[in-house]
């Protein structure tokens, strides 16, 4: 490196190694901040409520046992509201669907006793001039005939930001004792 960097001595050197912020104003887009996290100790839905405006986006990790869809609703929105598409497969075939209304976002599909893993990402939560965009990936071993899949999905009803969000079983209303869902804010 040369001295037309700002390396004039080796303790400015020392100073970036250290990450001083005054020499060196990097900070990292794309961090993480942990929300909330709910491990069900018994059968219920969750509701992340007053999630604040401060984040670019919002992701949800979670891990359940469902034996049935993990479904979303956002601000409490029920009715025609959702559209979605989803790809999945599980090792010897593959498959698509779609709907152009529905009365949740779907976040994963289990149907298995085995813990289903899931990351949602919704996008531009607090933004009112677009529709929120969610897209979950999620994928369960099953024993060895496991699935993955990946749902995209489209909040048509208006363009208010995210404040809450309730995650239930379809079918099924609650969701089973041990699961775990984590909420995290995205700079």
């Amino acid at each position: 490196m040369s001295n037309a960097g700002g390396f004039k001595s080796l303790n400015r050197y020392y100073d970036m190694l250290a990450g001083n912020t005054v020499w060196n104003p990097w900070s990292p887009d794309g961090a993480f901040d942990a929300l909330a996290t709910v491990t069900l100790t018994s059968a219920a839905s969750v509701t992340f409520a007053g999630i604040p405006n401060t984040y670019k986006h919002l992701q949800i990790r979670g891990l359940s046992n469902v034996t049935s869809w993990i479904q979303l609703q956002l601000n409490g929105t029920t009715g025609n509201n959702y559209s979605y598409h989803e790809i999945r497969g599980n090792g010897a075939s593959a498959s698509a669907s779609g709907g152009g209304t529905g009365d949740a976002l779907m976040a994963l599909g289990a149907g298995s006793t085995y813990p289903t893993a899931f990351i949602t990402d919704i996008l531009d939560y607090t933004n009112t001039n677009k529709l929120k965009t969610v897209r979950t990936l999620y994928g369960s071993d099953q024993n060895g005939s496991g699935n993955v899949g990946l749902t995209s999905n489209l909040y048509i009803t208006n363009t208010n930001a995210i404040t809450s969000i309730t995650l239930y079983a379809y079918s099924l209303g609650n969701l089973p004792v041990g699961t775990t869902i984590s909420l995290y804010g995205v700079k």
